[in-house]
């Protein structure tokens, strides 16, 4: 992982075949081919995951909208979101969101874990943090706190880690998705220096 390495150039693909209407991240350019395909692959399995456990494709959906926010594009990571919005009936539709975090030197996809020095309580940790700010915040949990999960969402944003849950995952409908931004600097003792959170520290 490259903190020199320049932004890379993102490209927008659109998937339209109504009422379904996807667009889709794509990097054009700025690393090896290599990284490059890894990276593109892994989008498109991600939004085809999305579509899928929306229901795609079903005679019910009457709209379905793919859209995505780049949360980091700069020191050799690429942190990206996917969301996905579909309506079938009823009282509202249903959206899902997926993050993607990259080494946009080599493609690897990083799962949370992998942030964090290998033996380190990176999940006491996090999930202490994110106690203390679901009490600050006082949000309605459904239950009691699950904690994080091996396969995590997350993402990164500027200097911080955002954790965040699925809708009707830990709090009701009406609160949309739970976010919990931690610094890097709250974490730092704890990073892989050589890791996509590592070198925002810099």
């Amino acid at each position: 992982m490259n903190p020199n390495s320049p932004m890379l150039p993102i490209h927008v693909r659109r998937f339209a075949a109504p009422p379904v209407h996807i667009l889709i991240p794509v990097v054009a350019g700025g690393t090896s081919p290599l990284a490059r395909n890894e990276m593109n692959r892994a989008i498109i399995d991600a939004v085809k995951t999305q579509m899928k456990h929306q229901g795609y494709p079903s005679p019910d959906i009457r709209e379905m909208i793919g859209t995505f926010e780049i949360k980091t594009n700069e020191r050799g990571v690429l942190s990206l979101l996917l969301i996905n919005y579909a309506f079938t009936g009823g009282a509202h539709g249903m959206t899902l969101q997926q993050s993607l975090t990259f080494d946009a030197d080599t493609g690897k996809a990083y799962a949370l874990g992998e942030l964090f020095k290998q033996g380190s309580p990176w999940e006491k940790r996090l999930n202490a943090i994110i106690q203390a700010q679901i009490a600050a915040r006082q949000l309605p949990l459904l239950a009691e706190y699950p904690g994080i999960s091996p396969n995590q969402d997350y993402y990164i944003a500027d200097k911080a880690l955002v954790i965040y849950f699925q809708l009707y995952a830990i709090v009701p409908y009406a609160w949309g998705f739970p976010y919990f931004p931690i610094s890097v600097y709250d974490i730092q003792d704890i990073l892989d220096e050589n890791g996509p959170l590592g070198v925002m520290l810099g």
